[in-house]
């Protein structure tokens, strides 16, 4: 596929990450309006809202875009998730007969604030990256062996969809217990090991109904689009907490996404197969097409005060072992009921070298091997202060499919009150 032409002549560079091909579907909100949906185009926003009141968009006997989030659009199903993309590319593209109608809806993104492109229903976060998983067992358990269960099954634990906050959102250090490994008992204050994970983010178009199971195929069919990911870690309160139930509050404080979202169909030309299985899968985890898509990744930090971010690692999401589509498969298959809006964190990417690996307990291998920004400082693990950023695209034929970035930056711990 090449580029499509808009007559948004800033959607025609190469380099933008917003061309026709694109089309991502966000929230914003101006000085002189409420937060609603809007879909990027080059340098402008096309006010949805806006569109479906003057008849432009016209999808349903009802308004689906006079709320701030996309969720309506998504129970609409995959058919009319088609026909909104059809018509945006009919308006938008080079020679549009109803250009002049579009144009004055439009809005330099350069005027709006961003903000979460849909509600969060439900946030499930997977761990089914294989190099990450045996980067944390050489780390953690002096192994690189995987788990018993972890080529046979996609593992994850339920997020909190509470603390799931769009790009520019700051977040604080959070507090938890401790304990040294020389140490009696615990103890309580800001964690010392604040980490970061770089994922790709799936979100459910479509839901399914208690206690029925769906297949990897109907599965890939319910995917509505794709965010990054930057599932913030607490390593030193996870160490402590997780035995036997899993990660709690050490992941609980933040999860931090990109503001738009890139759709299915703006990645169908990308899709990438898994690779080997290295055991085979049972039955219900097999599906007809490749789950995986070519997105170039990158992780950056900002320490305060810099002029510029230091690049720490590249690769790509290939680089995972299982798909959204077989981890939302797997989820569905005790009969748990998936609902539009729930996400779907992919688990940690990172590939074979250091400079692919997706989290700074591997980049420092907890700290025992730092790092040395373009600053001059090391960095073993995030300090106050520090802007995180993860970038992300499918480069085409002339275009490229980008996401925008996924950014937050970490303020000091909130004092806890001591009851006298």
């Amino acid at each position: 596929m090449s580029l499509i032409k808009s007559w948004v002549a800033s959607a025609n560079s190469g380099d933008h990450p917003f061309p026709l091909n694109n089309l991502p579907y966000g929230v914003f909100s101006t000085t002189d309006g409420d937060p609603r949906c809007g879909v990027a185009i080059g340098d402008m926003i096309l006010d949805m809202a806006a569109a479906e009141g003057s008849g432009l968009i016209a999808l349903a006997d009802y308004p689906l875009f006079d709320v701030p989030f996309w969720n309506e659009l998504m129970e609409q199903g995959p058919a009319v998730w088609t026909a909104l993309r059809t018509r945006l590319t009919a308006l938008l593209a080079d020679g549009a007969s109803e250009r002049s109608k579009v144009e004055p809806l439009l809005v330099p993104l350069t005027d709006a604030e961003l903000h979460l492109p849909f509600a969060v229903c439900e946030y499930t976060d997977f761990y089914a990256g294989m190099q990450h998983a045996k980067n944390m067992g050489a780390i953690l358990r002096g192994s690189p062996n995987l788990p018993a269960n972890w080529l046979h099954i996609p593992i994850g634990y339920n997020g909190r969809a509470s603390s799931v906050v769009v790009s520019g959102t700051n977040l604080h250090r959070p507090n938890g217990q401790t304990k040294a490994p020389d140490a009696d008992i615990p103890v309580f204050g800001p964690s010392k090991r604040l980490d970061i994970e770089l994922e790709m983010g799936a979100i459910v178009g479509t839901g399914s109904d208690l206690g029925q199971p769906i297949s990897v195929d109907e599965a890939d069919a319910m995917i509505f689009g794709y965010v990054l990911l930057n599932d913030w870690s607490a390593r030193d309160i996870q160490g402590w907490e997780y035995q036997p139930l899993g990660p709690f509050q050490g992941k609980a404080f933040g999860t931090s996404i990109s503001p738009w979202i890139v759709t299915s169909a703006a990645l169908e030309s990308f899709r990438a197969p898994t690779p080997p299985r290295e055991q085979q899968l049972l039955p219900y985890l097999n599906g007809s097409k490749d789950g995986l898509y070519n997105i170039e990744l990158e992780v950056l930090m900002l320490p305060e005060g810099a002029d510029k971010p230091t690049s720490l690692s590249k690769t790509n999401y290939n680089r995972m072992y299982y798909s959204a589509a077989e981890q939302l498969c797997h989820h569905a298959s005790g009969g748990c009921e998936m609902n539009a809006g729930d996400l779907l964190g992919s688990g940690t990417i990172s590939g074979p070298e250091r400079a692919e690996f997706g989290s700074l307990m591997e980049l420092s291998w907890a700290g025992r091997d730092p790092f040395t920004l373009d600053t001059g400082e090391t960095r073993s693990f995030i300090e106050d202060g520090d802007t995180l950023t993860l970038r992300g695209h499918a480069q085409g034929d002339g275009f490229r499919i980008g996401f925008g970035d996924c950014t937050g930056k970490i303020l000091p711990a909130v004092t806890v009150p001591n009851k006298p």
